[in-house]
């Protein structure tokens, strides 16, 4: 069966390990396997049989980027010719019109996942003064992501699409003839459907959508009407996937009600009747893949993902053929990639944990298996490291079940260790071949790949027990299994590291943050660093399932469910960091934005804490372009060597040192850019405020002349908030300054401002300040809007700070509000270091904390290190041409 990496989050991210502390070889340890052998382009992949069996096609590099090559079937491959010539990104996933005319692939603009269609006659002459016919795009617009629903067998020249051109968030319905790119509105979705089923007539017959509270409704799609027939409930799952050949009932994968395992059923729509197909005949995972003839739509088999994949073949004929295939290649998984429309012919994948693939073409009728390729044919597979299953208690007693991967030649003892989290997180890890699982072993390190709770495959009960739990038990599945390796000796607890993208990335971060001793290196790939601000930010085609990540994860709207999630962020714990990092982000990454990443960064080198940054400026989540892939590899092999004591390759190509160059950036020139902005959450304070009143001496210094002023602060307890009031006595008169704070959270509510002629009224809430601001009695309104709450602003802003979690490498960032401008702006705030200070009121054992601002003004804090008294301040006012006010608690 062809194996793919766990991607789902971060599909296509290549990375990988090398170091500058090679350890010398062991007798029987493999030889270093050159990196591009893992990770450069394949020679071949991707092969499939044109329906009327005239050609193959498959993908190849052309002119350095992996294209779509087309050969008749009984060419040699020396034969083929490349029919695209994409130079900017290589094309991933491509296929045949039903009657042979075309070769149609999508592919979006650096990552961004704005995919258009786009097809290509592959008999046609190059266009004038090009290497290659013209490729037409179908759907073309900018900024659209475009989804194929249906390629109808009742006419080939046509496929039904998904555009949301009109609306971000959803997809219209479009009839779009393949050989003109004519399109034809069918339905615009102003329902919220997610998605089609369409039956074998090519008539559309159902659709599914998720509602406001998470359930998932499939409706039958009748001439006036959408109706619902069928229903399950957030926790649960249910999907049509294809209607039965009678045209009657359709067959759905579902685990709804007293089910654990999902299941295939089929489903009458004019009913809602169901009637269990199959389910896992050993009761342990979920259905994995149904697999149906596309010609007589008979089910054939059905898959089930357990520690390896198990075949329940049903149609007698395909069960003799895959029997014959099975008993030729033992001990290997058997995959039917592609086939001609008569089913006669067919792509063959035969592949193990140490062989990422051999490639057959089978006649089913003489039984003749006649190779093609092999898949990185260079890479030495009996140098290659088996993958084996393992089962561990987690903190709770759940059993994770996991894979690992020993490197070959070295006793299984005090091995160094890499954890590697899969994405998702609502994904899993599979057996067979993994290019960094293999990658890493040859480098001489031992393999995690765990499957946590919120894994899929075994079952809503293991994946619901995720639910609220990122950084928590979720982590504590990886935690122990790091644990478990080093209970038996196989792995030394002085050289664990933890790589992974996407939510893997957010799991290195977790694991850094919140368990710092267990690792001593981190490689953190387009990782979620701000739980609140990657929810905030989902790309707007994911609408129909943000309900479903607000309760798997948490509703930030809910109090709780706010404070838990920001305890889960990695950025709100990184002043617990004391391991190694390298961080990797792809600039035009639409689901986690380089934000989260930059403030990670910013938060480590903040409080001098080494960390190595690396961006691509035309890559989105995960890294595509092979030679950025390179880089990055060489980057992170060099790193995890240094940290852990692995081998590692020292020499690169020249077009990849180049690269490496390229997208390092140096830590010092990172900033919270508007970009960022939007990331800046609130600081999750340490304790609340309570009931003071104190006194400060000020002055504000400017041009040689000083202006001496009385402060005075207090809080109470009012109506369930804190109202802080602060007034000044100065020689231009008395000014009042009023906030209303939220308890707990610390967020500022309402402001008042009363100062001689001025009368300003503002009211806060994490999506806008409103309010008035009145001067000599001419009043203007207030309309800010917000991407996330203001922090610390206004009155009682010192004393909010003082209750944030302070110590020494502490960092964090938050809104404020400039009144003048009525812009928001980001603070940096930092713990620069403990000291004692003497003021009026006596002297104090303080914290030092520095809050910059964008505009280069600067607020130094001395805060008590045992009662949060703020007994000093000193700013710089940049608005008022560099004045600097001091003020002193006197008591």
């Amino acid at each position: 069966m062809q194996r793919t990496l766990s991607f789902l989050l971060w599909s296509g991210v290549a990375v990988a390990v090398m170091s500058g502390m090679a350890l010398a070889q062991p007798a029987g340890q493999p030889p270093l396997i050159d990196r591009a052998l893992f990770f450069g382009d394949p020679e071949i992949s991707g092969s499939q049989l044109s329906p009327d069996g005239q050609y193959l096609s498959f993908i190849k590099p052309f002119n350095g980027t992996r294209n779509i090559w087309v050969k008749k079937a009984d060419e040699p491959f020396a034969n083929a010719r490349a029919i695209t010539n994409d130079q900017k990104r290589p094309i991933a996933n491509y296929f045949w019109s039903r009657d042979s005319r075309y070769v149609l692939y999508s592919q979006d603009q650096g990552g961004d996942e704005n995919f258009n269609v786009y097809a290509v006659d592959p008999k046609a002459a190059p266009a004038a003064g090009q290497p290659v016919p013209v490729a037409r795009n179908l759907t073309d617009a900018k900024g659209v992501r475009a989804l194929i629903y249906s390629v109808p067998k009742s006419d080939p020249d046509v496929m039904y699409v998904g555009i949301n051109e009109r609306d971000k968030a959803w997809h219209d319905l479009y009839k779009v003839k393949i050989s003109t790119g004519e399109r034809t509105l069918v339905r615009e979705n102003k329902d919220k459907v997610a998605g089609w089923v369409f039956d074998e007539a090519g008539q559309l017959r159902l659709g599914a959508r998720t509602t406001d509270n998470g359930s998932t409704e499939i409706l039958r799609v009748d001439k006036d009407a959408l109706v619902k027939v069928y229903e399950c409930n957030v926790f649960e799952t249910c999907q049509p996937i294809r209607f039965h050949k009678d045209a009657t009932q359709a067959y759905l994968i579902t685990n709804k009600g007293d089910v654990d395992l999902i299941g295939l059923v089929l489903f009458d729509p004019s009913s809602s009747k169901t009637t269990l197909v199959e389910s896992d005949p050993k009761r342990r995972v979920d259905l994995g893949n149904a697999v149906f003839s596309d010609k007589t739509g008979d089910l054939l088999a059905t898959q089930y993902e357990d520690e390896r994949v198990r075949w329940y073949v049903k149609e007698p004929s395909f069960k003799a053929d895959f029997d014959f295939i099975e008993k030729r290649f033992p001990g290997k998984d058997v995959n039917f990639q592609s086939s001609t429309a008569d089913e006669q012919r067919w792509i063959v994948v035969v592949a193990s944990d140490t062989d990422p693939g051999e490639v057959f073409v089978y006649d089913r009728a003489t039984r003749k298996v006649t190779p093609q390729y092999k898949v990185r044919e260079t890479l030495p597979r009996d140098q290659l490291a088996p993958m084996t299953t393992l089962t561990y208690p987690s903190s709770d007693g759940l059993q994770i079940p996991a894979y690992l991967t020993l490197p070959r030649g070295i006793p299984a003892k005090a091995l160094p260790l890499m954890v590697v989290p899969h994405g998702g997180p609502w994904g899993r890890d599979t057996w067979g071949y993994d290019t960094f699982a293999q990658f890493l072993a040859n480098r001489g390190y031992a393999v995690l790949q765990p499957n946590f709770r919120a894994s899929t495959g075994y079952g809503k009960k293991f994946l619901n027990l995720g639910n609220g739990k990122w950084g928590e038990t979720m982590q504590d599945d990886i935690t122990w299994g790091v644990k478990h390796l080093v209970a038996q000796g196989t792995v030394d607890p002085k050289r664990v590291g933890i790589m992974g993208g996407s939510y893997g990335g957010y799991a290195t971060l977790a694991g850094v943050a919140f368990t710092p001793d267990l690792y001593s290196a981190g490689v953190a790939i387009v990782a979620p660093s701000n739980l609140l601000t990657l929810l905030d930010s989902i790309p707007p085609y994911w609408e129909s399932i943000r309900t479903v990540f607000n309760v798997r994860m948490g509703d930030p709207g809910k109090a709780d469910d706010k404070a838990r999630l920001m305890k889960q962020s990695p950025l709100n714990s990184a002043d617990r960091i004391h391991t190694p990092l390298m961080v990797v982000q792809g600039q035009n990454d639409p689901r986690v934005k380089r934000a989260e990443s930059d403030q990670i960064v910013i938060a480590l080198r903040d409080r001098g804490f080494p960390v190595e940054y690396l961006v691509a400026p035309d890559e989105g989540h995960g890294f595509a372009r092979p030679v950025n892939n390179m880089a990055m590899i060489a980057s992170t092999e060099k790193f995890l060597a240094r940290h852990l004591g692995g081998r590692f390759q020292e020499e690169m190509p020249a077009d990849v040192a180049t690269r490496l160059k390229e997208i390092t950036v140096d830590p010092k020139t990172v900033t919270l850019t508007a970009a960022a902005t939007a990331a800046a959450g609130a600081p999750k304070p340490a304790a609340d405020l309570a009931p003071m009143k104190a006194t400060y001496s000020a002055s504000i210094a400017m041009g040689g002349q000083s202006m001496a002023m009385k402060i005075a602060q207090e809080a109470r307890e009012e109506n369930g908030t804190w109202v802080f009031t602060e007034t000044a006595d100065t020689p231009m008169g008395a000014a009042t300054d009023s906030a209303v704070i939220e308890k707990g959270t610390l967020l500022i509510k309402k402001r008042t401002v009363k100062q001689g002629p001025a009368d300003i009224a503002l009211d806060f809430s994490d999506k806008a300040i409103t309010g008035t601001l009145a001067m000599n009695g001419q009043s203007r309104p207030v309309n800010v809007a917000l991407d996330g709450p203001v922090f610390a602003d206004g009155p009682g802003s010192h004393a909010v700070i003082a209750h944030l979690p302070l110590a020494q490498g502490y960092t964090t960032s938050f809104r404020n509000l400039d009144l003048r401008s009525q812009k928001v702006e980001v603070k940096q705030l930092a713990v620069v270091g403990r000291e004692s200070v003497t003021v009026p009121a006596g002297t104090f054992d303080a914290w030092k904390v520095e809050v910059k601002g964008a505009d280069g003004g600067v607020t130094t804090l001395w805060v008590a290190a045992d009662s949060r008294q703020v007994a000093k301040i000193s700013a710089t006012l940049p608005a008022m041409n560099g004045a600097v006010l001091t003020a002193e608690l006197e008591k």
